[in-house]
């Protein structure tokens, strides 16, 4: 293990290092975004296809395409404003609802946007919603997947080329992406690191703020969430997730810079 390591790190001397927005951490992503992106596409007809798509006429629907919409301008303005629209050229936004009570959302590369019914009564209103739209679209403007996905490619796979995974491994292949941007996990439950947590309530709160919504519903959603997934949970130590107090208490020290971003709609 210790030797993949050691690739990784070679490897990762000669990829360009960016920078998160907002934390400013430096950040090597060893996957092309393009060819993720490309997965993204397929494996997002593929999961519509197999599931219940709640139909666009629906009030919630609705609700989900609303949200989607006001974020999606939201983000990119936010990035022509950083000058970091590198980061989002190729993106073909969409956003489903679809039918299915586990408490749910994820965001693949590319702007493929799925929320789950189940999650609806947690967010309670079109604010609510936007904290959790905000916060997945922000795992992948951030590219929080690409490093998990090359982080789980070379502990899974021995660090092979995304090309050659693809190839010999598929459904090893497909399974890693789909846990690394969430689509098999619950909302909250292990699915990203301390760091991309706090990076993408961060990046989520100014998104929702710029979309026009009032970030400090933030902090009512996740006492809910707390409140849903209650019975579940490791301790803190033991988790790649902030507690819920400590992630509330990070959400509130970050709320005066949030609400710079914020004019009620």
């Amino acid at each position: 293990m210790k030797k993949y390591f050691i690739v990784l790190t070679l490897i990762g001397a000669f990829v360009a290092c960016t920078r998160v927005p907002i934390s400013g951490r430096r950040q090597v992503n060893l996957l092309p975004e393009s060819t993720l992106m490309n997965m993204s596409t397929t494996s997002y007809r593929d999961f519509l296809s197999k599931n219940n798509v709640v139909t666009a006429g629906a009030n919630d629907a609705q609700m989900v395409k609303r949200v989607g919409e006001k974020i999606k301008t939201a983000v990119e303005t936010f990035m022509r404003q950083k000058k970091l629209t590198k980061r989002i050229q190729g993106f073909k936004w969409e956003f489903n609802l679809v039918q299915d009570p586990t408490i749910n959302a994820w965001c693949m590369p590319g702007g493929k946007v799925v929320v789950y019914t189940g999650l609806l009564p947690v967010t309670q209103n079109e604010t609510g919603l936007a904290v959790v739209m905000g916060h997945e679209i922000a795992h992948a403007i951030a590219r929080h997947g690409n490093e998990r996905m090359s982080q789980q490619l070379l502990v899974t796979l021995g660090g092979i080329g995304l090309a050659v995974a693809l190839a010999e491994k598929p459904k090893e292949t497909q399974d890693i992406f789909f846990a690394s941007y969430g689509v098999t996990s619950t909302l909250g439950i292990l699915k990203y690191s301390r760091t991309h947590e706090t990076e993408a309530d961060k990046l989520g709160l100014v998104f929702m703020a710029m979309a026009g919504y009032n970030p400090n519903e933030a902090v009512g959603f996740w006492e809910r969430m707390s409140k849903a997934t209650r019975g579940g949970k490791v301790p803190e130590l033991l988790s790649t997730h902030p507690s819920d107090e400590t992630r509330i208490k990070n959400i509130r020290a970050f709320m005066p810079t949030a609400m710079k971003y914020y004019k009620a709609s």
